[in-house]
Formats: structure tokens, sequence, C-alpha cells
């Protein structure tokens, strides 16, 4: 992602979702980083406090700010329901 722009996939190794939204995000050679809640205590607690929930995929996008500092502009949890909404940030990434 350029111009400081990224995107964290929250995701368990056995969820089918995830699977597939990281499929997705293959096929269309979007870079993201890619987090496992299942064996971080750590990570989970950090996806609690951006989306409230534990529930995952949860995409979490970022922009990084003037002083170097990221700050998440928007966070979807689950990949069918949120599909519009994520193409439409994805879109966004590709752009900057």
């Amino acid at each position: 992602m350029s111009k400081g722009n990224k995107l964290v996939l929250y995701t368990r190794p056995l969820c089918g979702d995830c699977q597939q939204a990281k499929a997705y995000l293959n096929d269309l050679n979007i870079a993201y980083e890619q987090k496992n809640v299942e064996d971080n205590q750590q990570v989970e607690a950090e996806l609690v406090t951006i989306t409230g929930s534990k529930i995952v995929p949860a995409f979490v996008f970022y922009k990084k700010g003037l002083f170097g500092s990221s700050k998440v502009v928007q966070s979807f949890t689950g990949f069918d329901a949120n599909k519009e909404a994520i193409d439409a940030q994805l879109s966004d990434l590709k752009k900057s």
C-alpha cells in the first residue's frame, strides 16, 4: 500500500470466512498484514479494542498521519456481509 495506507486482517486458522477473505485479497493482489488471534491474547485484545468484538475476519484500514502515527479509518467485522464496503475501501487503497 502506498502513502502509508494499510490493511490489517485479523483471522483464525480454522475460520472459513477468513480463508475466503485472504483468497479474495490475494486474487486482487492487495497487500495486507495478517494477524492471527488464535494463539495470541495480545492480538485478540487489540482486535477487541478496535472492533469491540472477537469476531473474525476483521478488516482494519489504517491511514498514516502527518507525524508518522497511523490511525484506524475504518474497520469491518465479517467478509460476506461487508463485501461492498470492503471493496470501496480497497478501491481507495489502490488509488493512494
